[in-house]
């Protein structure tokens, strides 16, 4: 398959989707609790490699050898992030990450609480900073957008983000209960946010959007990024990239 046919591919990967943006659900789930039932699809499996990367803001998980590389822009309080995390392309890369196939890199936005007002995107990010120092942020990333609050609530509170943290083997204790209730890595979650500001293009005052991904340095456009709402969808368009890893970043989306 050279270009024509891997264009084709790609395009039928992504046909009859519709773009969506954060606030908008791509399938209504009735998940307004927030609580959907996930089993965090790292825990028990083995130590997943994570790390803070170099520029001091992106997080990345999975093997740094891996071939494909798929950077994710999130806010922790967009429901659109968690539909993406529970029911669409994430499951995915998580069994992919596993498979030493991708690694993922996140870089973590707030600007939900400036829209909606409160402290809970920032608190969350924070918290997820502390959760990487201990060594359990994909574990306790699942948690957070498997029990994600209603958006317009702000309730990832300290006390709440400390409850759900019970829920990932070893992560409470001293260093990271202090470091949530204090807001220790503050520095971190403005940095991470200014980082999402400029990716959103040159001229514009507001991030790419959530969540918004980049596979291999090529950033799936908005009116395509539904493919990321369907796991077989994405599984398909990863497995092309995979085998024509040089045809992908010359592909026009």
């Amino acid at each position: 398959m050279r270009s024509k046919g891997f264009a084709a591919a790609v395009a039928v990967a992504v046909l009859g989707l519709s773009a969506v943006g954060c606030g908008t659900r791509y399938h209504p789930t009735g998940h307004g609790s927030g609580e959907a039932e996930l089993t965090p699809a790292y825990a028990g499996l083995g130590d997943v490699p994570e790390r803070l990367s170099a520029d001091g803001t992106t997080i990345t998980v999975g093997d740094p050898d891996a071939a494909i590389t798929v950077h994710l822009y999130e806010d922790p309080r967009c429901p659109v992030c968690e539909e993406f995390e529970t029911e669409g392309g994430a499951p995915v890369l998580r069994d992919t990450a596993l498979h030493r196939i991708t690694k993922t890199e996140y870089t973590l936005a707030s600007f939900l609480d400036g829209r909606l007002g409160g402290k809970g995107s920032e608190k969350a990010v924070n918290a997820l900073r502390a959760a990487l120092e201990a060594g359990r942020f994909a574990e306790y990333h699942d948690v957070l957008f498997a029990h994600q609050p209603p958006e317009s609530t702000d309730g990832f509170t300290d006390a709440r983000l400390l409850e759900l943290a019970g829920k990932v083997e070893g992560l409470r204790g001293p260093a990271f209960d202090s470091a949530v209730r204090s807001m220790k890595y503050r520095s971190f979650v403005t940095a991470s946010q200014k980082v999402y500001e400029r990716a959103g293009g040159a001229g514009s005052p507001q991030g790419p959007g959530t969540p918004t991904a980049e596979i291999d340095g090529k950033r799936i456009p908005a009116r395509n990024n539904a493919v990321l709402f369907s796991g077989e969808r994405f599984a398909g368009l990863l497995a092309l990239i995979g085998e024509h890893p040089d045809e992908w970043r010359d592909v026009t989306l």
